[in-house]
């Protein structure tokens, strides 16, 4: 099994729709009982909580259900456990790798690296802004998703 964790601050908007999107293409490719994903935030603000309501109906009107899943923070165990921690942006980026055991390090990555082609770094937060930013986060979140589940299809052994 390959795990994944999507990482964002309170795991309410990002990294809950990048697990969403990301399950969604995993078992689209019948490849769920080999990718597993999970997503997490860095603050503790709304653990417990379900993702944000525009983030669940951008979501739902794509066809994708994440409203059955709740915030939680990454643990320390999160770095042993996932084969992969995704970081929504370079702020996230920095503190996981910061927090990273060292021999786990290579284990973090930008999400946007896998949607090179975007010209984009990090997947903004839309949490402050409009409904429309939850449509383009949404966007970018599903090009980086592709971009990585092409790279582990072409990791994978066998």
């Amino acid at each position: 099994m390959y795990r994944v964790l999507f990482v964002c601050t309170g795991n309410i908007c990002r990294s809950p729709t990048a697990e969403g999107v990301f399950r969604s293409l995993v078992a689209a490719r019948g490849l769920s009982d080999l990718i597993e994903a999970d997503s997490a935030g860095t603050g503790a603000w709304h653990v417990g909580e379900p993702p944000d309501i525009r983030a669940q109906e951008t979501a739902r009107r794509r066809g994708i259900e994440i409203g059955g899943l709740r915030a939680r923070t990454v643990d320390p165990a999160d770095f042993s456990l996932f084969d992969l921690l995704v970081a929504m942006d370079r702020g996230h980026f920095r503190a996981l790798s910061g927090t990273s055991p060292p021999e786990n390090a290579h284990r973090v990555r930008l999400f946007m690296d896998f949607a090179p082609d975007s010209g984009v770094l990090d997947v903004p937060d839309p949490y402050y802004g409009g409904g429309d930013g939850f449509e383009r986060v949404f966007d970018l979140i599903e090009a980086a998703a592709t971009g990585l589940l092409a790279d582990i299809e072409a990791c994978r052994p066998g």
